[in-house]
C-alpha cells in the first residue's frame, strides 16, 4: 500500500501542519474497509431464485433441455421429479455464484455504491473512537480515513473542531487526497489533504504555546 518514503512524508506533514495549529491529526490507511460477505450472500440467494423464477416461467423449455441433455424421450415427469431438479438448479447456481462471489473484485463491483460508503463511514468511525476522539486535551484529534479499495476517505473530527469548522469545509482536504489517489499515488494524496486539512486547523485552532503532542504522527496501517 506505502512505500517507507510515503509513511516518512506522511508523518513529516502531520508534524509539520501540528506546528501551526492545537489540532491532532491521525492518518489511517486501510487497503479494505469491510469483506462484504453478506453482499456475496445476497447476490447467490437472488441468482437461486432467479433460476427458479426461470424454471416456473418456462417449464417446458427447461424440462425439454434437461431431457435433452440427459437423453430421455417423451419422460413423464412427476411432481417429485420436478420439485428435485428445481432444487438442485437452484443450490448449483448459489454455490456457483458464490465461488464467484469470492473473488474480491468482483464482489466490490457488484456492491452497491451506498452500501460501501455506509461501510467505509462505520470503518472511519469506529478507528476514530478509539485511536482520537476524547484522547487529546482540548478534544482536538481529528481523523483522515482512506479506504483503498473503496476509494473513499473520511474526515472525522473531535468536538472542539467539529464545533468550528462545519463538514462542508474538509471538501478541498478530499478532493486534494482523491485525485492522486485515483492515480495510484497514496502518499501524495495523503499529504495533500493533511496539508489542507492543516490550513484550516491553523485557522480555527491556532497553536498555543504550551501545545503538546499527544497523538502518533506516523500513518496508520490496519
Amino acid at each position: 500500500m506505502l512505500t517507507d518514503t510515503d509513511r516518512t512524508c506522511i508523518a513529516e506533514a502531520v508534524a509539520a501542519a501540528e506546528l501551526t495549529s492545537a489540532g491532532e491529526i491521525v492518518t489511517i490507511v486501510t487497503p479494505q474497509s469491510d469483506a462484504y460477505r453478506d453482499v456475496a450472500l445476497a447476490w447467490s440467494i437472488s441468482i437461486a431464485f432467479l433460476a427458479l423464477a426461470a424454471l416456473e416461467l418456462a417449464p417446458t423449455f427447461y424440462l425439454g433441455l434437461i431431457e435433452r441433455i440427459l437423453g430421455l424421450w417423451a419422460h413423464e415427469w412427476t411432481p417429485r421429479q420436478v420439485l428435485g431438479i428445481a432444487l438442485t438448479v437452484a443450490a448449483i447456481k448459489f454455490l456457483a455464484m458464490l465461488l464467484l462471489m469470492a473473488w474480491r473484485p468482483l464482489r466490490l463491483a457488484l456492491t452497491p455504491a451506498p452500501i460501501k460508503a455506509a461501510r467505509v463511514h462505520a470503518r472511519a468511525l469506529t478507528c476514530f473512537r478509539i485511536g482520537a476522539e476524547g484522547r487529546t486535551t482540548g478534544r482536538t484529534g481529528i481523523l483522515i480515513y482512506l479506504s483503498l479499495a473503496e476509494r473513499r476517505a473520511e474526515i472525522i473530527a473531535d468536538e472542539a473542531i467539529a464545533g468550528k469548522v462545519a463538514p462542508e469545509v474538509w471538501g478541498d482536504a478530499m478532493h486534494a487526497l482523491l485525485g492522486p489517489i485515483r492515480a495510484g499515488q497514496v502518499g501524495e494524496g495523503m499529504v495533500a489533504a493533511i496539508g489542507k486539512v492543516g490550513e484550516v486547523l491553523a485557522q480555527h485552532l491556532p497553536r498555543a504555546e504550551d501545545d503538546e503532542n499527544e497523538l502518533p504522527d506516523r500513518v496508520i496501517e490496519v
